[in-house]
């Protein structure tokens, strides 16, 4: 078993110890309803942490994902509902930006954690400009793309397997996503090489932009309205998927098919702390208790691999 597959070994374990656990407390669960129920909002959690694993695959971290799909679901509920022409204008509009703020942090040399923490306020203030209230609706083609019932097998888990399958082969199989992964292993190296590390950079900023527009549209699907705060926790769950996924902040090392594992788990785990009635205050607070768990797990593997 090479370091690969061990990499995406811990979150397949973590999500199959939480299903048995949530099979366990309910199980009316093990149905193709109750796997619907379970796994339904982890489609946008999906994307949104795919969006997040395209920047820190680059050694960066974006604090503005959760108000930035906040933002695409007030313009998907509004604009792209009402005026689709300039609805879905606004929206490529905004994943240019997302690739010209990953060219200014790399031309200037700035840290990604304070201009994306400063982006987050201003996609907020977007967000309640365009819908002050909770309101708006799902346009019709996104609405019946979402509830779609496919034979076998949920649309939850169809659309997480295709997530991760062409994630999978963006990253990992592409000449693309070898560069990629390269200007996070070293940066240096791939600007000796002649490549241009500031294009690579905004690409993967603007691949970032394009998973938080479709998190955002599939968040509305789902919903059938908007908020301005609709999607604030995704900053942080996507960041905890991505790690929970076998991702590290460092090196260009990033599982696309763990990072989708990761965000169905952390979205199972919501559920199984509501079987348990804990307080939706202390979920949070149990999610990242699980995170810690599955990262201790995978620290002492290291460790032992490593002295082996």
């Amino acid at each position: 078993m090479n370091r690969e597959h061990l990499r995406i070994l811990l979150p397949v374990l973590s999500l199959a110890v939480l299903l048995a656990a949530v099979f366990y407390l309910q199980p009316r669960a093990m149905s193709y309803f109750g796997l619907n129920l379970l796994f339904n909002l982890a489609i946008p959690v999906a994307l949104a942490t795919i969006a997040q694993m395209m920047i820190i695959m680059v050694n960066d971290i974006d604090l503005s994902i959760g108000t930035f799909v906040s933002f695409c679901a007030c313009v998907t509920a509004t604009l792209v509902n009402d005026t689709p022409l300039i609805g879905y204008s606004i929206l490529a509009i905004s994943v240019l930006a997302y690739a010209a703020m990953g060219t200014i942090i790399h031309l200037r040399g700035l840290p990604a954690i304070v201009v994306t923490l400063g982006m987050s306020f201003v996609w907020g203030g977007l967000a309640v400009l365009l819908l002050p209230s909770p309101g708006g609706a799902a346009p019709g083609w996104i609405r019946d793309l979402m509830t779609i019932k496919p034979p076998f097998l949920p649309m939850a888990i169809i659309a997480a397997l295709l997530i991760g399958l062409v994630t999978h082969l963006l990253i990992k199989r592409s000449a693309l996503g070898v560069l990629l992964r390269g200007v996070g292993g070293n940066e240096r190296a791939m600007e000796r090489a002649g490549w241009s590390v500031v294009r690579l950079k905004a690409t993967a900023y603007g691949l970032a932009g394009l998973f938080g527009v479709l998190a955002g549209m599939t968040l509305v699907g789902l919903t059938t309205a908007a908020d301005a705060n609709i999607a604030l926790r995704y900053t942080l769950l996507s960041i905890a998927g991505v790690i929970l996924g076998g991702g590290e902040f460092t090196g260009g090392k990033v599982s696309p098919v763990g990072a989708v594992i990761g965000a169905l788990t952390l979205t199972l785990a919501a559920s199984f702390l509501s079987f348990l009635r804990l307080s939706p205050d202390w979920q949070i607070g149990a999610q990242g208790a699980i995170l810690i768990l599955v990262l201790a797990v995978r620290l002492l593997f290291t460790r032992k691999r490593v002295l082996s």
